[in-house]
Order: structure tokens, then sequence, then C-alpha cells
């Protein structure tokens, strides 16, 4: 998994020298286990370099929840991209970050730090102060204790304003990011509900600050939010 994890989503190729200095694993090390990797196609070997494999793709489909999830709130991603045309997002927390598990946009979408199976600190994004304000409360702290990297001018690097915003969210159902992880983009989001009024995701609609007013969407996320959460609790049990 450490050798895995070496391999980078901005890769194309990576060489043996740069997964050993990534790993700090001995150069044999890294050459036997790629041996292996390569033998179970989860990573393939080219002429300049590896790559992650084709049945790592295969594997990560497999993963239940997040694959019953995301075909649950497709329907639901569309209608927010057509009611909007802006890029709608479906992100789940892992820990004290969101991983965004869809990704739905036209070709007019604008350049965002998201992309699916991605991953972003919650304090910063829209989807993810969601998911941290529905969390148990000692997640916060949890947060504020690794440190808010301020990411822009405008990222939020106060724990007694980003502990206001995430009762508002409480208060409201709908969160806002206006360019906290990136500059020139803002986010409105709404969580996803379970029973117990716990977030099991978090939906959000993206756009660039020239033309994207997240206020206005408010309304259609909050819905989306709430027929994904309907549409869940009505699947067919195990």
């Amino acid at each position: 998994m450490h050798l895995l994890d070496a391999f980078h989503a901005e890769d194309h190729r990576v060489s043996l020298a740069t997964l050993v200095e990534r790993t700090g694993l001995p150069k044999s090390t890294v050459h036997r286990m790629l041996g292996d990797l390569v033998a179970l196609r989860l990573v393939e070997k080219g002429a300049d370099g590896y790559h992650l494999g084709g049945r790592l793709f295969e594997l990560g489909l497999r993963a239940s929840v997040e694959r019953q999830l995301m075909e649950v709130a497709i329907p639901f991603l569309e209608d927010l991209y057509e009611r909007t045309h802006e890029t709608a997002h479906l992100g789940v927390r892992d820990g004290t970050e969101v991983v965004y598990v869809a990704k739905l946009g036209g070709h007019r979408q604008a350049s965002s730090p998201s992309r699916i199976g991605g991953r972003m600190p919650l304090y910063c994004t829209a989807v993810g102060k969601v998911l941290l304000a529905y969390a148990d409360p000692g997640l916060l702290d949890d947060v504020v204790a690794e440190g808010l990297v301020r990411r822009t001018p405008r990222t939020i690097v106060a724990p007694g304003l980003l502990r206001r915003q995430t009762e508002t969210i409480r208060r409201t159902g709908v969160g806002y990011e206006h360019e906290e992880s990136q500059l020139g983009l803002c986010c409105v989001s709404a969580p996803v509900l379970d029973a117990d009024d716990r977030a099991i995701a978090a939906v959000s609609v993206t756009g660039p600050v020239t033309r994207f007013r997240p206020e206005s969407a408010a309304p259609l996320v909050r819905a989306a939010g709430a027929g994904i959460a309907a549409t869940w609790a009505r699947r067919p049990t195990a």
C-alpha cells in the first residue's frame, strides 16, 4: 500500500528511481514489489516507467457503499447540472478530508482542484464544511489541531469563525465557499442525511465567481440532498 500510495494523481508515468525516492524503500525491494504488482495487474509497466493498472479501477468500482451512493446520486447531480449548468459534486468524509466520489460538469466547467477520488481538507470547501457541521463535535477540534492552512487569501484560518460557520450550516441546511480552496471559485453545498441526521455525504454546485451566484442555487442543492437521502433510505437492503 505504501508503494501504491507513492503514485500521485498527476503522474503519467513514474520511474523506478522516483518510486524509490518517494517510498524510502531499498531499490531492490521496490523492484521486487513492482514485479508482483505488475503480475497482478495492479500496476502496469511501460517503456518510460510505471503507472497504476486497470485492475485497481475495477476493484474501486466494487466499493459497495460509495458505488451504491454514486448510483443513487447521479440522477440528482444531472438535474443540478441541467438547472445550473455548473459543476455538481458528491463527496463523503474520510477523517479530516472530503473525498469526491462523483463530479459532473459540462464543456464550460470551471477549472477546480476537485477530481473523482481526490481529497480536499474539510475546512476550506463547501462540501467539507457541511460534512464537518454534521459530524461529531470533536471532529472540529481535530481539524483545528491539524492546522488551518491558508490555501488562498480567503481561506478560513480562524477556529472561531469556522465554528460559527458550521453552526450556521446546521441551522440553515446549506454551506458556502467563497474562493477559499481556489481563487475564482465559489460553491454551495447541502448534506445527504440518514435517519439519525448524520451526513453520509454532501452534494454541491461549484462555479466561477464571475457568473455563478451560489445563494441562488441553494434551494436546488438542498432539494438534491434531500432527494438523494430519501432514495438512499428506500434502497434494498442485503
